[in-house]
């Protein structure tokens, strides 16, 4: 039988508690080096001259603005909303009987434009939805939310003319691009 040295549990947690005590005080005692170079830094710092304090800034005084018609509520936001009652004009009216195409239940920006290709003595438009299926659209089509008529199908883009409200109670057309997003990259 080998023979074991039996240390008690109360025995090794005194020994390390010893062993931590011995180390924390060298660690303590190899800090108590020469500080000349910092207490020369904080007299330095402390001998140059304070820089100038900025003068408070002048606050104008304030002056009392009186709005024309007073009596009036300035948060009254009808004064801003059209007169619907009035006829626009130069009005686009948007045809309301017209069913719906496919296309035009995504935003303009969330199509993609991938490619073209001629069919039907025709050049037509490949379109990439979010969903990642790919459409084929020729002039007369409709995409975008804003009632988008393709007017033309060129190789690398699609023009269109979208109806959108012009902040008066109507509509005016507007013209867009849907470009070609990547011209080098086949699908």
């Amino acid at each position: 039988m080998s023979t074991l040295i039996k240390v008690k549990n109360s025995d090794y947690v005194s020994v390390v508690r010893l062993f931590l005590l011995l180390c924390l005080v060298s660690g303590l005692s190899a800090c108590n080096h020469d500080m000349s170079d910092l207490s020369n830094y904080v007299t330095e710092v402390k001998a140059r001259p304070a820089k100038p304090i900025e003068p408070i800034p002048v606050i104008k005084p304030y002056v009392r603005f009186i709005y024309p018609g007073h009596d009036l509520d300035p948060f009254d936001v009808s004064i801003l909303s059209p007169d619907k009652d009035q006829p626009m004009e130069n009005s686009v009216m948007i045809d309301k009987n017209r069913l719906p195409e496919f296309l035009e239940k995504f935003p303009l920006d969330g199509l993609k434009m991938v490619g073209t290709v001629f069919k039907e003595k025709q050049l037509w438009a490949l379109i990439r939805v979010p969903g990642g299926s790919v459409h084929r659209v020729k002039e007369g089509n409709y995409i975008g939310r804003n009632h988008g008529k393709i007017l033309e199908v060129k190789d690398v883009s699609v023009i269109l003319s979208e109806i959108v409200e012009n902040g008066f109670g109507g509509y005016e057309k507007r013209d867009n691009e849907l470009a070609i997003s990547n011209p080098n990259k086949k699908i």
